[in-house]
């Protein structure tokens, strides 16, 4: 078994989401509270590193190289998963510990899912909450773009490739057989704690432990564990089983007063006396931090589908129009620019007919005759004659025939 050195000095690493921590060169306590990744993720849009609970490959692993000088390691989960080769390689470091005659003990205290759930395998002893949760499933890849069959046969043999890896780790730690395991995964199963002992994945039931509460989100995509909230991937829901998260109780809108979530409002027994962000962070700085961070991503989140909204509709209204919406100092959403858009195109037609009726009056355009050889009335007989005179009115003209008539009679009277 592996001795530290008395000259072994202590480890404290603090990462937004895990710890690792030795006291006395000997035992060494990791807390990993967060979602697997290879690599920090970054926003697609602007390329900036996207704020979250993420346990990075190359910092756990420098960081592990720190306390595997300790006999004895104690983990304490409450993961999501997250990247499956990650997942597998944190399990192998820590098997390889183990050979060298670590003692490795995980305690779910939330959940233990997918990737978080390879590496609470890795540990000899596991020891499980009534109401922790430990979820196994089948590998899951992104596929983007224009395949022909084979290329999906060929997807489909990676992803088998990666089922039987992970098969292999449940395998050891259960006892279970590959088809029983298999199947498990392919129903994508969820376990709670005495599930999970019953078979096999865990090896003690806290039943003296306090207590998880465990719920999720209206749209079963985020499960919430003491305090934390641990979205899943995009089009991945959780089971009706797990109860919904309970709203928190109405109250009056004050400015600089934060609304804690139910799930995060009164954790261990303590009731948060806070009523500004600054008393907050002086009370309880992790649930500040809890809460700002939720306001980060909700806020990047509302960016992308600000911006992805107005790329729908920007064929629609001028490029001018569509860059100052998106980026400029009047940035607005889809429907305020439909609105500016609608207001722009009504002024530019009031504009059009104000300069209309001005060009009509300037060319003297009513003057001119509707039909050729007709006046403005329509009638040719009040047009100017072959000679120039100017049109008789009805009146001459009603007189003139009458006089007309009269001398006609009057010749006929003579005869």
């Amino acid at each position: 078994m592996p001795k530290a050195p008395s000259s072994t000095p202590m480890v404290s690493i603090q990462r937004p989401c895990y710890a690792m921590a030795s006291t006395d060169g000997q035992s060494a306590d990791i807390t990993m509270y967060g979602q697997i990744v290879d690599t920090q993720p970054t926003d697609w849009w602007t390329g900036e590193p996207i704020p979250g609970q993420y346990i990075i490959e190359s910092e756990f692993l420098s960081d592990l190289q720190q306390v595997e000088h300790c006999s004895e390691i104690t983990i304490r989960m409450d993961s999501v998963g997250g990247d499956a080769g990650v997942s597998i390689l944190i399990h192998n470091r820590l098997r390889e510990l183990a050979a060298k005659g670590t003692k490795l003990t995980c305690i779910v205290d939330g959940v233990a899912m997918s990737g978080g759930s390879l590496i609470m395998c890795a540990c000899d002893t596991v020891k499980a909450n009534p109401s922790s949760l430990v979820m196994i499933h089948k590998c899951w890849s992104l596929i983007w773009g224009n395949y022909n069959a084979d290329e999906l046969r060929k997807a489909a043999d990676a992803n088998d490739a990666w089922d039987k890896s992970q098969v292999s780790i449940y395998k050891r730690k259960t006892g279970l057989s590959e088809t029983v395991l298999l199947h498990m995964m392919s129903d994508t199963t969820y376990m709670t704690g005495k599930e999970a002992v019953e078979k096999g994945f865990a090896n003690e039931l806290l039943d003296d432990a306090e207590p998880v509460e465990i719920s999720a989100s209206a749209d079963r995509q985020t499960i919430y564990a003491k305090g934390h909230a641990l979205h899943l991937r995009p089009g991945t829901k959780l089971p009706g089983n797990i109860p919904m998260a309970k709203a928190a109780a109405p109250a009056t809108a004050t400015a600089n007063t934060p609304a804690a979530p139910a799930a995060q409002s009164n954790e261990g027994g303590h009731t948060t006396m806070a009523t500004t962000i600054e008393e907050l962070r002086k009370e309880n700085p992790e649930l500040c931090r809890q809460l700002e961070q939720s306001a980060s991503e909700q806020a990047s989140q509302n960016e992308r589908t600000r911006l992805s909204e107005i790329d729908e509709v920007a064929n629609l209204f001028d490029p001018t129009m569509v860059q100052e919406a998106k980026y400029g100092k009047t940035a607005c959403d889809a429907r305020e620019l439909a609105f500016r858009a609608a207001k722009a195109a009504a002024a530019q037609g009031h504009e059009f007919l104000k300069n209309l009726a001005a060009d009509n009056q300037t060319s003297g355009a009513q003057g001119v005759e509707a039909v050729p050889g007709a006046s403005a009335t329509g009638d040719p007989e009040s047009l100017p004659d072959a000679t120039g005179n100017a049109p008789k009115t009805p009146a001459e003209r009603m007189a003139a025939a009458d006089a007309a008539v009269a001398a006609l009679l009057d010749g006929d009277e003579k005869k």
